[in-house]
């Protein structure tokens, strides 16, 4: 079943238990599917709609910390429950022993040695801990390593 099949599925269980925060989440993924889809002219595929989710899941962080700066617990509370409900569409995250590994198998598959070389590390890694990991703090990683 492709990922946008059990988005629909979901949708519609939310609908049916009245869950309305769960559904508004479920909604906005879908509406933000549909509109990268009218964009490129191209029917998303599982990877790309990881993308989205992953890309979500990190826009409603970034407004976690600006409404908690400013002091709206009660926003940064409804981010926060949006972002449990689009994780459970994301794959297992990787541990921090996974991530290591794949760093290491990288840098050998690649040959890197350098920071020069980080691109092409970074090229090998993205498929790989895509949806399962924050590709920013892997790229941080692969810095100090390279470094």
């Amino acid at each position: 079943m492709s990922l946008k099949d059990q988005l629909k599925d979901q949708q519609k269980l939310a609908m049916l238990a009245k869950d309305k925060a769960r559904l508004g989440t479920i909604r906005l993924l879908m509406a933000e599917i549909k509109q990268r889809e009218i964009d490129t002219r191209v029917e998303l595929n599982d990877e790309e709609i990881l993308a989205v989710v992953t890309k979500m899941v990190k826009q409603r962080r970034d407004s976690i910390s600006q409404f908690e700066a400013a002091g709206r617990q009660d926003l940064a509370d409804k981010e926060s429950a949006e972002i449990l409900v689009l994780q459970e569409f994301l794959p297992q995250q990787l541990t921090a022993d996974e991530i290591a590994s794949l760093i290491e198998q990288a840098i050998t598959e690649s040959g890197a040695a350098v920071m020069a070389d980080m691109g092409k590390v970074m090229a090998v890694l993205k498929p790989k801990i895509q949806g399962r990991a924050d590709v920013g703090a892997v790229s941080a990683q692969v810095k100090t390593r390279l470094a």
